[in-house]
């Protein structure tokens, strides 16, 4: 019984890999599924993928549509057009995608029409933002699954909200952690640790990519500006998404205290961030494992997705304007922030729930 798995970007390629994982085991075990993996090619830098793959012990996709770049129209149009000319030759029971991409969504869409269901796995998420493309994607996905894998309770409850059956619904926590956990022991220095000399607990890791953070080179250079300032001169780390490059290219003086860097591997990403003194980021995974590391975060945004990591983690939105960031850290430094839990269910085993559900799904 052979199911799809979608990955197409970097936040996809985390939370397959304990899937597929679980999968084999389950197979080796005299289990029925098997599965196709299929990279869509969304993202084609090496460290934003390929390394991933390498350093997740994620096999080599059966398959590689290579959609490549170009707008998010143009990436849809071109996972639409490979994804559907595959199933149109060999079709799968299942199509199963994750996350909140445009990976996601285009797969989902064109395995509906071809009358193959859709399970989704990180369901139900909702930042409420619609101006960020991946509140779009999450709707849309949502709005055409059959069974949706949630990380959080709320997260079930947007769903109902909506409509859906509340036995189309599986809490099953989040397979990001299940990663997390399992490479932690494997975590390791950059290339670059020594060459800037760094040291645990006494620099800060940067992340930025959102749209409305980072494409208009004023308002950006702002919020750097007030980062580097308010970090009180310990280094700041900045690994460089490779759209947050295309406007750094148009600036001329960046604090003095900040590096950039290239996008980061996972095992060393995770080793810069489980050693910072705090991450300041606009990004919703990696408040996650901030969360589970323990490791104080700053979302520079006015919503989240993710609401966990606020009510029970170590993040807090700190919103878009550069002269909020100078009272947080003034907290930090301090040592006035909070210590954080552990949301319910992110034990490491979240694969294994949602391998038991396709199985009493698929193979009753």
């Amino acid at each position: 019984m052979l199911i799809d798995i979608i990955a197409g970007a970097r936040p996809n390629f985390m939370k397959i890999a304990p899937i597929i994982r679980v999968l084999k085991a389950r197979r080796r075990a005299g289990g029925k599924l098997s599965y196709r993996l299929i990279h869509t090619g969304q993202h084609y830098d090496a460290n934003m993928s390929r390394a991933f793959f390498e350093q997740l012990d994620i096999p080599e996709p059966d398959v590689n549509l290579e959609v490549g770049g170009g707008t998010q129209a143009e990436q849809t149009a071109g996972i639409m057009v490979g994804y559907e000319r595959l199933l149109l030759e060999a079709p799968s029971l299942l199509c199963l995608v994750v996350g909140d991409v445009t990976s996601t969504m285009a797969c989902a869409i064109t395995a509906q029409k071809l009358r193959i269901p859709v399970a989704h796995v990180e369901a139900g998420i909702r930042s409420g933002d619609w101006s960020m493309p991946e509140e779009i994607n999450r709707l849309v996905t949502d709005s055409i699954t059959n069974w949706f894998f949630t990380t959080s309770e709320g997260a079930g409850v947007n769903l109902r909200r909506s409509g859906i059956d509340g036995e189309q619904i599986f809490f099953v926590g989040n397979t990001m952690i299940d990663t997390l956990l399992v490479n932690l022991p494997r975590l390791s220095p950059p290339d670059f640790w020594d060459e800037l000399k760094l040291e645990t607990g006494e620099y800060f890791v940067v992340t930025l990519h959102r749209p409305t953070n980072v494409d208009a080179a004023g308002p950006f250079a702002e919020m750097l500006a007030a980062i580097g300032k308010s970090t009180r001169g310990l280094p700041v780390v900045f690994p460089v998404h490779p759209r947050t490059a295309k406007t750094l290219r148009e600036m001329v003086d960046l604090p003095e205290n900040m590096h950039l860097v290239e996008s980061q591997p996972y095992l060393q990403f995770n080793y810069l961030v489980r050693g910072a003194k705090a991450v300041i980021t606009d990004s919703g995974g990696i408040t996650e494992e901030t969360t589970v590391m323990g490791v104080p975060c700053l979302t520079l945004r006015n919503s989240t997705e993710r609401p966990e990591t606020t009510e029970l983690g170590t993040n807090e939105l700190i919103g878009t304007d550069p002269a909020a960031l100078g009272p947080a850290l003034d907290r930090l430094f301090a040592g006035d922030w909070k210590k954080g839990g552990m949301p319910p269910l992110w034990d490491g085993k979240t694969s294994e729930r949602i391998v038991a559900a396709l199985e009493k799904l698929l193979c009753p």
